[in-house]
């Protein structure tokens, strides 16, 4: 993820919410991604309250603030100044919500904002939510209202998106008809893990990362500029042949169809659907295909 491009966005996004009088939200997962989504908060933190940060850069410093923990850090290390130091940067803090747009609360009584820290909003309870209610959320004025949604992460905005186009044409969900979707989810030995283990990285300057194999062969490679965030996920055979059959003895108890929700046009994935497609037809699991012979239907999407 390109920061300068991602600091860019989060500005313009912030502009067209105030202009628009809604209130602003950012949806990550750092609870999980600990590596990449706290990073991607700070930046994100740094831009809201860039006048701030800049003016009183030395004080920042000596303090040792640092956006990527939220706003909630800077008020706790500010009881470290003077009491007009303190009371000087606090007022400056309180302009900055002049000029921004309204938050999104966590907690409207006691003034939490969506910025103060970032595990409080975890994408999976915040969205849903928000999408429930009409796109609104809580404001600092303990009130409903019509909100952004900032969603960095590509691999969480689509589906989202996907979720709102579908309200929008063709109304609300209704949770009395909706149904549910069991997940199995393809988890052992940090199997499609991204963005919280050791294969997540900021960049420390410009250049260009490479993965490489023992014999030195460069298997892929991205040019990245400091700061950047570059994240891969290793998926090992064992977890995957696990992940199939867990998925095959679901659809065999419940009766239900289990679907392999794999996308063949993106590389990982078209390399999961081969190993499979491979495993299912085993003497594992002896799938044949037939939903008569199999008692219920298995399939990769």
């Amino acid at each position: 993820m390109n920061v300068r491009e991602l600091r860019e966005f989060y500005k313009e996004e912030m502009e067209k919410a105030k202009a628009d009088d809604v209130l602003l939200s950012l949806h990550i997962k750092s609870t999980m991604m600990r590596v990449s989504d706290p990073i991607i908060f700070g930046h994100c933190v740094s831009v809201y309250y860039q006048d701030v940060l800049e003016k009183h850069s030395p004080e920042m410093g000596e303090l040792g603030v640092n956006p990527d923990n939220g706003i909630a850090e800077l008020y706790t290390k500010l009881e470290a100044l003077t009491d007009e130091k303190r009371a000087e940067i606090e007022s400056d803090i309180s302009d900055v919500y002049n000029v921004r747009p309204k938050l999104m609360m966590v907690n409207s009584d006691r003034g939490i904002t969506n910025f103060h820290v970032p595990s409080d909003v975890i994408i999976d309870a915040t969205m849903p939510v928000m999408i429930r209610d009409g796109g609104k959320t809580w404001g600092p004025d303990n009130e409903l209202h019509d909100t952004v949604a900032m969603i960095p992460d590509r691999s969480y905005a689509t589906l989202y998106q996907a979720v709102i186009d579908d309200c929008k044409e063709h109304g609300a969900f209704d949770p009395a008809t909706l149904g549910s979707v069991s997940n199995v989810g393809l988890m052992a030995q940090k199997a499609e893990e991204y963005g919280s283990h050791d294969k997540t990285f900021k960049a420390p300057g410009n250049g260009t990362i490479r993965v490489v194999d023992s014999a030195g062969t460069t298997l892929m490679e991205q040019l990245v500029e400091e700061g950047d965030i570059f994240r891969m996920c290793q998926t090992k055979d064992e977890p995957i042949q696990d992940w199939v059959k867990l998925g095959v003895t679901r659809a065999r108890l419940t009766g239900s169809p289990s679907i392999f929700w794999l996308d063949p046009n993106r590389a990982h994935d078209a390399e999961l659907i081969k190993k499979v497609d491979k495993y299912l037809p085993g003497p594992r699991h002896n799938w044949t295909g037939d939903p008569d012979k199999d008692h219920c239907g298995c399939n990769t999407i």
